[in-house]
């Protein structure tokens, strides 16, 4: 019995269907540099995490590390505002009515993500999704000592509301290290979805509490918890 109080959710991948043009341009910045990497190697070293990170990691995964990360990040920044600028960007289907459906039942709801706060604004500006409506607060890596998978953005969370038992907690992603995240954070229930960075199988790897192919299907999911 779970009775879950707090539902913490990614953005990108999970909420937001922004058509993986992030790890996109993460892909293009890092093969600037001379690399060739594709899209699914970018995504199972990087996806999830606070973006320079993400670059270090996969410059490591391919023995480049002694690369310098920096010139790629500001490279990929500038090359992200640009395309968000372009992006048509909605959240996937039946998510809205999950939100909806999740504040009837007295339930708050978090969003969390390895962007900044700036990118992660400009989406929910394009959604026209506002604080007190959709979701109750933001988190993002500026508000985080440490990105994924470590706690600290579940736990920064908890604490703006007002919430003390993780066991209350349920975290949904579209990326293993959402999962690792929300183990390492304690939280009662974790959740994969298929819809962004990782498949069914390497989400099934982190063990969550559920694999979903879609967010809508949480509805039933969290009634049968609470």
């Amino acid at each position: 019995m779970h009775n879950i109080e707090l539902v913490v959710f990614d953005m990108a991948g999970t909420v937001v269907d922004e058509n993986n043009v992030v790890y996109k341009t993460l892909q293009k910045a890092i093969n600037k540099k001379g690399h060739n990497l594709t899209l699914e190697f970018v995504l199972e070293h990087g996806a999830g995490k606070e973006k320079h990170q993400a670059i270090k990691d996969i410059l490591a995964a391919v023995n480049a590390e002694m690369e310098p990360s920096e010139p790629i990040f500001e490279d990929f920044k500038a090359m992200l505002d640009d395309a968000y600028d372009m992006l048509e960007v909605t959240s996937f289907a039946g998510v809205e009515k999950l939100l909806a459906n999740l504040k009837a039942q007295k339930i708050k709801v978090a969003l969390n993500t390895g962007y900044n706060t700036k990118i992660a604004k400009l989406l929910l500006k394009k959604m026209n999704w506002v604080k007190g409506k959709q979701y109750d607060t933001l988190v993002t890596a500026d508000d985080a000592a440490k990105g994924r998978p470590h706690p600290d953005m579940i736990l920064k969370a908890m604490e703006i509301l007002n919430v003390s038992d993780a066991s209350k907690v349920l975290k949904a992603g579209d990326s293993i290290i959402d999962i690792e995240e929300g183990k390492n954070a304690n939280c009662g229930v974790t959740v994969g979805v298929t819809t962004g960075a990782h498949t069914r199988a390497q989400l099934q790897s982190a063990n969550p509490t559920y694999v979903l192919d879609s967010l809508s299907e949480l509805i039933s999911y969290v009634k049968g918890l609470t």
